[in-house]
């Protein structure tokens, strides 16, 4: 039987046999897609209450390290459906406004989580570099007002792809997808297009390069700081390393064959074993980028010190005085 709910377009289907070598995605993806939710749902919930209860929203990082986990949180909502979906063989009842909402979200998160995570490393290239100079620009205030123009910008960004999906009846199935076919290609591309470049390339090239010029400033004053400011810049940029890292490498393979995906939309590639290795690898891929939603506590959890004490404090473990935030 014809695989008919792969990303790639009914035209390759026709001209390329794939079938059959996916069943193991039916069983694998909802299972993951469940424990991804389960320990996103936890984990980020803490997130959300050590930074409101014990860290507070006094800094900067903690603005956007709250924003962050509300971001994962929206999208993670939306697990249970797609995990049933794919269990079900990728039938979809849910009606269209679910199949409309759960795959803007997901757009929405990855839009949401490369900028919230961009706006936290410029704030520590301006802390670290400019110090004196930035101070006006690094307010609570600045630090909210982005916040909302990131959540503006990234529904703007995920909204056609809102727009257009939608339930269709293909056999027995009903599938919640964007048929590739006539003017809509044109709009895929363009959306294609857009989630490579805003949703990953130029992003991380902007932290790259907060990351080497705040590398380079710090070699320079080294020796000049005191110890318990380095000691305390060291562990935010850490942080914050840690959690870009681990963005990179739950959406880098998709991004990767998403790319490939879209030179396959456009007729370069053309091969069927290939087209077949991209139709197997897209399901797989996607579970990897959605486990970044459940990584980033996890993160917090081993690489910050303040937050694994304020966290243990929260769940009765700890005692004693916390620093108020992560970071000045």
């Amino acid at each position: 039987m014809e695989n008919k709910t792969s990303g790639l377009s009914e035209d390759l289907h026709v001209k390329c046999n794939m079938s059959g070598r996916h069943s193991f995605i039916f069983t694998f993806i909802p299972v993951a897609y469940v424990c991804i939710f389960i320990i996103g749902i936890i984990g980020n919930s803490m997130v959300v209450a050590v930074i409101y209860r014990y860290m507070k929203l006094k800094s900067v990082p903690n603005v956007f390290v709250l924003n962050l986990a509300i971001s994962d949180l929206t999208f993670l909502i939306t697990l249970p459906l797609w995990a049933s979906f794919t269990a079900m063989s990728y039938h979809w009842p849910f009606g269209t406004f679910l199949c409309k909402a759960s795959a803007g979200l997901v757009i929405f998160n990855l839009y949401t989580s490369i900028f919230f995570l961009t706006a936290l490393s410029i704030d520590r290239y301006l802390a670290i570099v400019h110090p004196l100079s930035s101070r006006c620009q690094r307010t609570l205030f600045y630090a909210n007002l982005t916040c909302v123009l990131i959540w503006l910008f990234a529904l703007l960004l995920s909204a056609p792809t809102a727009l257009s999906r939608d339930v269709y009846d293909i056999g027995n199935s009903t599938l919640c997808a964007m048929l590739h076919h006539g003017e809509q290609i044109n709009l895929l591309v363009t959306l294609s297009v857009l989630k490579s470049v805003l949703g990953f390339l130029v992003p991380f090239l902007v932290i790259i390069t907060c990351y080497c010029l705040i590398g380079r400033a710090l070699l320079v004053s080294k020796g000049l700081l005191r110890k318990s400011v380095r000691s305390r810049e060291d562990e935010t940029l850490r942080l914050i390393a840690a959690t870009v890292l681990a963005f990179f490498v739950c959406w880098a393979p998709h991004q990767a064959f998403h790319f490939m995906h879209l030179l396959a939309m456009l007729g370069v590639v053309e091969n069927c074993q290939t087209l077949d290795v991209i139709d197997t690898a897209i399901p797989v891929t996607i579970c990897i980028s959605y486990l970044n939603s459940c990584v980033n506590p996890i993160v917090y959890g081993f690489v910050g010190h303040n937050f694994r004490k304020n966290l243990l404090r929260l769940l009765g473990c700890g005692s004693g005085l916390t620093l108020a935030s992560v970071q000045r």
